[in-house]
């Protein structure tokens, strides 16, 4: 059965069920700064496996956030990228960003936030 035939009717709560899941949101984030093979999200994606890597992935594909194309360094390899829906959600990430800061904010949690980088390691360099 496909991933899309058990999401929701209602659109927010179709939204938040695509978006939902421990690593989806940090994997396009990654995404967000250009297309990616698989080694390379696992190196910049702190605690994640490559089996949970390759499964939300698979769903990010099926919702048609995300697609996948053959490596222009290397021609055996397979990149992940944004399709323009994906894309589409820069805004909204970064509205969930500020939203979640503004939270812990309200609730006197700041402290339990955590940078970017404890989880999203900097674009590796080819060098």
């Amino acid at each position: 059965m496909k991933i899309i035939n058990k999401l929701p009717g209602l659109p927010v709560e179709r939204a938040l069920a695509v978006l939902s899941g421990r690593w989806k949101t940090v994997i396009l984030y990654v995404l967000l700064d250009g297309p990616q093979r698989t080694c390379e999200l696992e190196k910049r994606i702190a605690g994640i496996s490559q089996k949970v890597l390759i499964e939300q992935l698979r769903a990010l594909e099926e919702h048609g956030l995300v697609s996948r194309q053959s490596s222009a360094a290397d021609s055996q390899g397979i990149e992940y990228l944004l399709t323009p829906l994906g894309e589409s959600l820069r805004p909204i990430l970064d509205s969930l960003h500020e939203w979640g800061v503004h939270h812990a904010n309200e609730l006197g949690e700041v402290d339990r936030l955590l940078p970017c980088d404890a989880v999203v390691r900097d674009q590796l360099s080819d060098a």
